[in-house]
């Protein structure tokens, strides 16, 4: 019996011995989170946006340590910005397993915007998490293959010729046959300005055979029906948006009455065409010559000096307004784009403005010069580095500026300096902007991602718009053709459509409008008309009217 107690107590002993020694056990250690320590796309290391990567890149990410591979597949990925779509890659491993490197399986397409990411539950091959996730976008480069054949650059004009006139073609409003504003907005807007740069359009294109004399000259009969019999006036002048069913104003932000600028461009455009259309004979020719001097007769242009009040036309009417600076806004003074507004008054056989309205009213009693030198190149007039190419283009549709010279400029001058700093500044791209080139160049007022704006040296958002280099034509050819060229074989179908180019483009943000604008497609005709033949040139500086007033102004010129 006292062997069995002596047995059991030694028992006792050993396992508590036992218990004694399981108390020693380590705890369990959690795996350390690890990090990225860099990233690179084609060689570029660490880029918040790459621009003008390779269709097959290498996109090198490497870690503070090894990675598990099993969990790379849903925590590293490819995508295409634009369609969301996942882009499907190889992956390869170096320093072990540290360095990912991940390429696309097939070749991406040009011209287009990818981003990768990374996950933080990406894990390391001890089981770790990443501490930070992270997205690389980049750009791919532009294709440099031809999109289209290559013919003449004759032909090649006549093609951007034939088909933006499309655009004044196919959008005339069924009722008036005045443009509408843009082909994506209120099909029942039309614009005034916009409709005068549509019926030089016409006259080309009736010149070049795009469309007949006849059809030419019937659509323009319904545009001056509708203005002389239905459209709201203020003594003559019209206002910038019409309704193209009723005639009745459509307001312009806060303009709801009279514009005397775009009343200009149309009017120019009515000149042009009572000029060309000059039979003797056709009895509608001479109807729609009369309904255009019933038009240019009734405007009242002093009346635009606040009734005689100031030495300055005033832009907008307002009549629902009460206050003075509110019924006049804005007084037309240089320099912009409103040169023609004065040369109009000026010869105006009704109602001429003097000469001092337009020293101390658009010249600013002579503050409207500048003188300063962007680029090696000195600006005559206007604001620092000559502000938005439209300033050398709306007024000279139909002023040729061809030795044209008054007291503050000669104006053949004044519009190549301004286009060249236009250009240089586009080449010397001094925000870096991706796309910017010899080639690829032109700031003017357009439409932008989200909005519009009047683009210019000063106001750069990456946006090009063809029309800027396309009807700089007759001041800088070379650069002008080459720019043509360039969006048309190179960018191709990414901004050529159905009625020439579309409204702007930005390479920098991978930003195409789908838009057309009246007020731009319709220089880029004109203007390439103008550098080919001078046919509107000559056609609105024959107007005997033009030439006395363009002279009582102070002008010379070889055709005055």
């Amino acid at each position: 019996m006292r062997a069995k107690i002596c047995c059991a107590y030694l028992l006792m002993i050993v396992f508590a011995g036992c218990n004694k020694s399981s108390d020693t056990t380590q705890p369990i250690v959690a795996p350390s989170n690890f990090t990225m320590t860099s990233y690179s796309v084609d060689g570029i290391i660490s880029p918040t946006n790459a621009y003008n990567i390779g269709t097959s890149p290498i996109l090198k990410f490497q870690f503070s340590t090894a990675i598990n591979r099993q969990s790379v597949s849903g925590n590293i990925l490819l995508n295409d910005a634009v369609s969301g779509a996942t882009i499907a890659c190889t992956v390869s491993y170096q320093s072990g397993d540290s360095i990912l490197l991940l390429q696309p399986s097939s070749a991406l397409s040009f011209l287009n915007k990818y981003i990768a990411s990374v996950a933080t539950t990406l894990k390391s091959a001890a089981g770790g998490s990443l501490t930070s996730g992270t997205s690389i976008a980049f750009n791919t480069k532009i294709d440099s293959s031809d999109k289209f054949t290559q013919i003449s650059d004759s032909a090649l004009l006549d093609l951007v010729q034939k088909q933006t006139f499309k655009y004044f073609w196919d959008f005339g409003h069924p009722v008036c046959g005045m443009a509408l504003e843009r082909n994506n907005g209120d099909n029942n807007v039309v614009t005034s300005g916009g409709s005068g740069f549509g019926i030089m359009s016409m006259i080309v294109a009736a010149n070049r055979g795009f469309i007949t004399r006849t059809d030419a000259v019937t659509r323009l009969n319904t545009i001056t029906n509708f203005l002389t019999t239905k459209c709201q006036r203020w003594h003559g002048a019209f206002s910038h948006w019409i309704n193209g069913s009723t005639g009745a104003t459509v307001a312009f932000g806060n303009n709801n009455g009279a514009d005397i600028v775009e009343t200009s461009y149309l009017l120019q455009g009515l000149l042009c065409a009572r000029q060309y259309f000059n039979s003797g004979t056709d009895a509608n020719e001479m109807k729609l010559r009369d309904s255009i001097n019933s038009i240019w007769n009734t405007v009242d242009w002093n009346w635009f000096t606040q009734n005689g009040s100031q030495k300055a036309i005033y832009w907008q009417y307002n009549p629902s307004y009460t206050a003075t600076a509110d019924i006049w806004s804005i007084p037309v003074s240089g320099w912009n784009e409103a040169l023609i507004t004065y040369v109009l008054a000026a010869s105006s056989t009704t109602h001429a403005i003097a000469k001092d309205v337009y020293d101390k009213g658009w010249a600013n009693s002579g503050a409207i010069k500048n003188g300063a030198t962007y680029y090696n190149t000195v600006l005559p007039l206007g604001q620092s580095y000559g502000g938005p190419l439209f300033f050398a283009h709306y007024s000279f549709l139909g002023i040729n500026p061809t030795g044209l010279s008054d007291a503050y400029a000669n104006y053949q001058t004044q519009n190549t300096a301004h286009t060249q700093i236009n250009y240089n500044y586009c080449v010397a791209n001094p925000k870096g902007y991706f796309g910017y080139s010899n080639t690829c160049w032109g700031l003017t007022a357009s439409d932008i991602s989200g909005g519009y704006t009047a683009s210019s040296p000063t106001n750069d958002v990456s946006v090009i718009a063809a029309t800027a280099a396309i009807s700089s034509m007759p001041y800088t050819p070379v650069q002008s053709m080459n720019a043509l060229k360039f969006f048309y074989y190179k960018l191709g179908n990414k901004i050529w459509g159905n009625y020439g180019f579309v409204d702007a483009f930005s390479l920098n943000n991978l930003w195409f409008a789908s838009s057309y604008l009246a007020i731009d497609q319709g220089p880029q005709i004109i203007m390439i008309e103008n550098y080919r033949t001078g046919l509107l040139w000559n056609l609105f500086t024959s107007c005997p009217e033009i030439k006395t007033g363009m002279k009582e102004l102070g002008f010379t010129a070889p055709y005055l």
